[in-house]
Parts: structure tokens; C-alpha cells; sequence
């Protein structure tokens, strides 16, 4: 669907500041995640901890959000979004500040509070930009919190290993207090309070539901993350627990008068389509993160400083084509961008599992700035069509299912491509410097990644949904 320009309402006072303070809440989120990785060898040194307990920094922040981000948008849409979202905001600074104590415990129970604090960041923020922007903006919008997304992301191991370097490993972590302070103090200032429906009733709230979902979703994130790659029977008991629980939580949502989701919801072909189609994507962007740096070093002979230099490329694609895929979203309708941005992602995988080592880093950069530009048209088109469809007293449900289906696909696609990638290159190989082997686990990792966006494709080619739908209230 076309819009010109003419037809876009005038921005509404206040709403530039207001979308600016919300992105400044995602690049936080979107920091805390990548920035505490860099840190975890300093971690083993200084704690005298193996890997298995100083990655718990990561995976506690990781399983906060994963699996309480759907409950925290639920949260919003029944008590009031303005609320919930200051208090994340303070309670993931509070936490950052209290992360400095020299005590891995209280690290990793501090990490956990940041990310509450995250799920709630990210879970309402998007929902806040569908209560304030008129849906002939709401793709530029979303671009703009998808361009701070990641910088949040791209600048997370960069400024984590220069801390490190100049001052220590607390400054990771406190190094987010300042931050946290001004979001806090700009969305006081900016944020309008959106009216909230009367209820007719007393909300009710499905403590079952919310207990068997984090279940499933932390048994499964700890399924795909223990062990470093390497599948257990732990990992397959945890695996056997997720599919227990997920049942139990299907038959509770059935049963329950006021679900934590309604199931029927599920069924509607823009969400539906919407989470699927982000689960696949997300996993693909996570090969690049996990095979980039194993072809750049070993297979292209980059030093660690021009490998963080290349690596960099990726994040700039996604934080300089945010706004403008917004643009086009808005322009030319998301339906038709969402397939776009995933031919554009499927070009440069392809790219990607068919160039030759002699491409050399000019031929690795343009094939990753081709993928990344599609995933940020992907995602200004895919969280636009969604979002606009939704009432106001479902928005926040459904912005944290979006994340969930994001985080779900980053871990996964973690542990799969990782998985990957070791078969293909024989990694054991690696560290003496085997060309031919990352070659070909780049090759053959990033053929899967082709294979998945051809499934995303079809996912939405087949969800024959109008642009922008309407759901009735539950």
C-alpha cells in the first residue's frame, strides 16, 4: 500500500523526544546483553571460577528476559505502560550499580534483576511507540528503536573490552548506571501517559500460566546454551522438560478465564506469521556473529584489531538503514517490505555460502551489509505490520511475544549454527590455522542459513493477511 507523504499526519508535540527516550531504553537492553560477554575471561581470572560458572553472568540475564518478557507486556497492558516501564528502567540501573560488588553470586543474582528490568524495557517500549505514533509512522518508528537496538548490540563488546583494558571488570557493569539515570530522567520528562481502558472488573492475572511458560522457556534456553555445543543428556532431559511443560501450559491457557495468552490469538495470520518468520531471521543473523570472527581470523588472516574493524560493518548496516527501511515500511506498506528484506537476507547468506576465500574481506563486507540491510527492513516492516493491528489493551502481550520469538531465535540459533559450523569446519582444525576447514564451515553454515530464509519466505508469502488488522479486544 502506497502513502505519500501528504497523507501523514503532523508529528504530535513531544513525539520526537518521546521516541528518543524510548530508543535510548532499547540500547540500553540491547547493551546489556553484548556487553558482559567480552568480560567473562577476566571473570574466570579474577574469581578463580571455570567457564561453566562464570557464563551463568550471561545466561541469567539472558533466561531473565526470556522468560519473563511476555508477562512483563502483559503486566503493562492491565496496570499502565508509563509505570512499568520507569520501574524497569530504574530497577535494570539499580542492578547494574549493584553488579560492581567483587562477589560472582551476587553477579550473577544482580544480572538476573537486570534482566527483569530488560524485559520490561523491551516488552513496552515497542508497545509504547503503537500508543503514541499514528500508524502511518509507526515503520519509521520502528526503525528508529531497530537502529538503537543496534548500536546497543554493536557497541556492547567494543566498549566492554576497552573497560576492561583502561579500568577494570566493575566498569562493565557501572558503566550502564549513567545511562540508566538519563533514560529514567528523559522518559519522566517525555513520556505522555496513555489513557488506559476503564476495566469493568477486577484484572485478574494467570499466576499458572506465567509459572509454566517461564518454566518451559528457561528449561529450553538451558537446553540450547549448557554445555558449550556439546549435546548431553542433560541438555536432552531439559529438551524433554520444555516439551512437558509446554503442553501443561496449552491445556492451562484453555482452562484459565483470564490466560496469560489467548490462544486464538495465535491463529491470526499477521502474529502468527510475524513471530515465526522472527524466529527464523534471528537465528540467521546469529550465524554471522558466530562464524564471522572464525573465517575473518583464520581464514582471512585478519589481526584481532582489523577483525574488530570488519566486524563492525554489520551493526553500522543495521544502525544507518533503521530509519530509512522505517520510510519505506511507511511508503510503500509492510507486507511487501517484509518480503523484501528477507530476499535481501537470503541474497547475502547466499553470498555468503558461495564466495571464495579470494573475495577476501571486500567480498565478506558486502555480503554481510546486504544481510544486515535486510534484516533491518525485515524488522521495521515485520514489528510494523503486527503492532498495527493490535488494540491498545493487547499491545504490550503482543510486543513481548515479539521479543520472545526474537530471543528464542538468537538462542537457538546460538546453539544450531554453532553446531553447524564446528560439524562442517571440523573445529579442532581451526586453531592451527586450516583455511580450507572455515571456508567450508562458512560455506555449509550459511547454505542452512539460506535454507531457513527460504522457509521465512514462505511463511510469508503463505500468510495471505491484509496489511493492517484489526483485533478484537479479548
Amino acid at each position: 500500500m502506497h502513502t505519500s507523504d501528504q497523507s501523514v499526519p503532523a508529528a504530535i508535540p513531544g513525539e520526537c523526544q518521546a521516541l528518543l527516550s524510548l530508543s535510548l531504553t532499547m540500547l540500553l537492553s540491547s547493551l546489556g546483553t553484548s556487553i558482559a560477554n567480552v568480560a567473562l575471561p577476566t571473570l574466570m581470572d579474577v574469581f578463580s571460577a571455570s567457564f561453566q560458572q562464570v557464563q551463568w553472568v550471561v545466561l541469567s540475564y539472558l533466561l531473565a528476559i526470556t522468560t519473563l518478557i511476555v508477562s512483563a507486556g502483559r503486566l503493562g497492558d492491565m496496570f499502565g505502560r508509563r509505570p512499568l516501564l520507569l520501574g524497569g528502567v530504574a530497577l535494570f540501573t539499580l542492578a547494574s550499580l549493584l553488579s560492581t560488588y567483587p562477589s560472582l553470586p551476587v553477579l550473577i543474582a544482580t544480572r538476573a534483576l537486570q534482566g527483569l528490568g530488560a524485559a520490561l524495557m523491551m516488552a513496552l517500549s515497542m508497545a509504547y511507540v503503537a500508543d503514541i505514533v499514528p500508524k502511518e509512522r509507526t515503520g519509521r518508528a520502528m526503525g528508529l528503536l531497530g537502529t538503537a537496538s543496534a548500536i546497543g548490540t554493536a557497541m556492547g563488546p567494543s566498549l566492554g573490552g576497552l573497560l576492561i583494558g583502561s579500568l577494570c571488570w566493575q566498569a562493565v557493569f557501572a558503566a550502564n548506571v549513567p545511562l540508566g539515570i538519563a533514560a529514567l530522567l528523559l522518559l519522566q520528562r517525555n513520556l505522555p501517559a496513555v489513557t488506559k481502558p476503564r476495566p469493568t472488573a477486577r484484572p485478574s492475572y494467570d499466576y499458572t500460566g506465567t509459572m509454566l511458560l517461564g518454566i518451559t522457556l528457561a528449561a529450553y534456553a538451558l537446553a540450547m546454551t549448557l554445555g558449550r555445543g556439546n549435546w548431553g543428556l542433560l541438555n536432552s532431559a531439559l529438551l524433554g522438560l520444555t516439551m512437558l511443560t509446554a503442553a501443561l501450559f496449552v491445556i492451562s491457557q484453555k482452562r484459565a478465564s483470564a490466560p496469560l495468552i489467548k490462544l486464538s490469538l495465535l491463529e491470526r495470520p499477521v502474529l502468527g506469521a510475524g513471530l515465526v518468520m522472527s524466529a527464523l531471521v534471528t537465528s540467521v543473523v546469529m550465524a554471522t556473529l558466530v562464524v564471522g570472527p572464525f573465517y575473518l581470523t583464520y581464514a582471512l588472516g585478519l589481526s584481532t584489531a582489523q577483525l574488530g574493524l570488519v566486524m563492525t560493518a554489520g551493526p553500522l548496516v543495521a544502525a544507518f538503514s533503521g530509519v530509512p527501511a522505517g520510510h519505506l515500511v511507511d511508503r510503500y506498506g509492510p507486507r511487501s517490505m517484509t518480503l523484501l528484506g528477507l530476499m535481501l537476507m537470503l541474497a547475502g547468506s547466499t553470498g555468503l555460502a558461495l564466495q571464495p576465500v579470494t573475495a577476501g574481506v571486500p567480498g565478506y563486507v558486502l555480503a554481510i551489509s546486504i544481510t544486515t540491510a535486510g534484516y533491518a527492513l525485515f524488522q521495521a516492516a515485520n514489528n510494523t505490520q503486527v503492532m498495527t493491528g493490535m488494540p491498545p489493551e493487547q499491545r504490550g502481550l503482543v510486543s513481548g511475544l515479539l521479543n520472545l520469538a526474537r530471543n528464542l531465535g538468537l538462542i537457538t540459533g546460538t546453539a544450531v549454527m554453532g553446531a553447524v559450523f564446528v560439524a562442517a569446519s571440523k573445529a579442532a582444525t581451526l586453531a592451527a590455522g586450516n583455511t580450507q576447514a572455515t571456508a567450508s564451515g562458512m560455506h555449509i553454515t550459511f547454505a542452512v542459513a539460506a535454507v531457513l530464509i527460504v522457509l521465512a519466505l514462505l511463511v510469508g508469502v503463505c500468510s495471505r493477511a491484509p496489511q493492517i488488522q484489526t483485533v478484537s479486544p479479548s
